[in-house]
């Protein structure tokens, strides 16, 4: 009956609207009351959740991406990315994946990468002709490559959720293959489907102007080496990557750039203020959801429910991700992770799958769900830009998909693909 009502009144809560916050709140209070504990345990474990300094690289590393995209980085990196793939089939289209992957580096968000590229690209990709549906739905699937690429701060989520006991700095090498390998597959899928509708190239500048557009890039691109080569050598942790992340990208868009204005640094500071409270308030709140789930041993519960259905780690596995999948497509992503985590990880352990592994797993998984209505973060925003509802790009983006989908199973059923990299750096 305990787990019925934590999980009864947080599911009640948000089919109404309620924000995800105080639904895990609220359901948390709920069952500390049903049970007769001191309520007083809800607003500890809320503070613990909180007090974590770890959780400093969150805003700051939000704060150097915002900062980066209103002083001309992304501009520099989608003309260096234009003269690079601009003249393969579907030409903007390869523009907006390769950005994409860029910027990714910088931005750590999906959902800003999405408004930043989105708002460079999609225009002029309706400009020269390409539906308004494909150029929407390659910006939002492209948008998910920053997950999974340093400095994702969802990696940073899913560390402290599994009790900070994985490496930030491994989470972020493990992620470096399967985001190459889903931009490849994206760029593939780009390239078929507009080869089929017959969209146009754009001209090749020559190797003399893709060189001078790389020059150019190079300040904002060495944010990239900045942050992952100082965390991975362990000269500074992700947190104090992050400080050095809103340090460097201020002296580039002051000094270098020279596009950082005062209202845009006002703009841009005010965004990482509120972006840091919403998300702190959440990761409390879970903390007191997860704390409970564990007293009431749902994780216990649920390995012995798998057990029912099958041993077979390929079988587990396939049902831990329609699972993910599904929670993805109504949930956010780091309320998701920060839930999801203390359930189903200790699950994937006992049938001998590495946690850092799982990560990349549960990233990509939830990553496609912000692709996906009806709370879809990613396509929302991608759409508003296009100007276009949510179902007239549904209609076609299964192709964007299927790709997903694949890289999803390749990175599942092979480890290596997140593993190699890492072993690398530890030997």
């Amino acid at each position: 009956m305990d787990i019925l009502i934590l999980f009864g009144v947080f599911t009640a809560l948000m089919l109404i609207g309620t924000p995800i916050a105080f639904c895990l709140g609220v359901a948390s209070f709920a069952t500390v009351l049903y049970m007769g504990l001191p309520p007083l345990v809800i607003f500890q474990r809320l503070n613990s959740g909180m007090s974590v300094f770890s959780l400093l690289a969150i805003p700051f590393f939000i704060y150097a991406g915002d900062l980066m995209v209103r002083g001309g980085i992304a501009q520099k990196i989608v003309a260096f990315a234009a003269s690079l793939v601009g003249h393969v089939r579907g030409g903007l289209g390869q523009v907006n994946i390769v950005t994409a992957t860029l910027f990714g580096g910088i931005s750590g968000s999906a959902v800003a990468e999405a408004a930043a590229v989105g708002g460079l690209i999609i225009p002029q990709m309706k400009e020269r002709g390409y539906g308004v549906d494909y150029a929407v739905n390659v910006t939002s699937m492209a948008a998910l490559i920053a997950l999974l690429l340093p400095p994702s701060h969802n990696m940073i989520i899913y560390s402290i959720s599994a009790g900070g006991k994985i490496s930030i700095a491994d989470l972020f090498t493990a992620g470096i293959v399967p985001g190459l390998l889903y931009a490849a597959a994206l760029m593939v899928t780009a390239y078929l489907v507009a080869r089929r509708r017959g969209y146009p190239t754009e001209p090749f500048p020559g190797f003399a102007r893709v060189g001078r557009y790389l020059l150019v890039s190079v300040p904002g691109l060495l944010l990239i080496g900045i942050i992952f080569g100082g965390v991975r050598s362990g000269v500074f942790t992700a947190t104090e990557s992050s400080c050095i992340a809103v340090l460097y990208a201020l002296a580039v868009t002051v000094f270098v750039y020279r596009q950082m204005s005062w209202q845009d640094f006002i703009h841009a500071t005010f965004g990482a203020v509120r972006t840091t409270a919403m998300v702190l308030l959440i990761i409390g709140m879970a903390a007191a959801f997860s704390w409970l789930m564990a007293f009431l041993k749902v994780p216990a519960a649920l390995i012995d429910w798998m057990n029912t259905i099958s041993e077979n780690p390929i079988i587990v596995l396939l049902l831990i991700n329609v699972l993910m999948l599904f929670l993805g497509t109504f949930m956010d992503m780091g309320p998701t992770i920060i839930i999801c985590t203390p359930i189903f990880l200790p699950v994937a352990l006992a049938y001998g799958v590495d946690p850092v592994h799982f990560g990349v797993i549960m990233i990509l998984n939830f990553g496609i769900g912000l692709n996906t209505p009806p709370v879809g973060a990613v396509q929302f925003v991608a759409c508003a830009v296009g100007r276009i509802s949510v179902w007239e790009a549904m209609r076609s983006i299964w192709p964007f998909y299927l790709a997903g989908l694949i890289v999803l199973g390749l990175v599942t059923y092979v480890p290596a693909l997140s593993l190699w990299l890492p072993s690398v750096f530890k030997g």
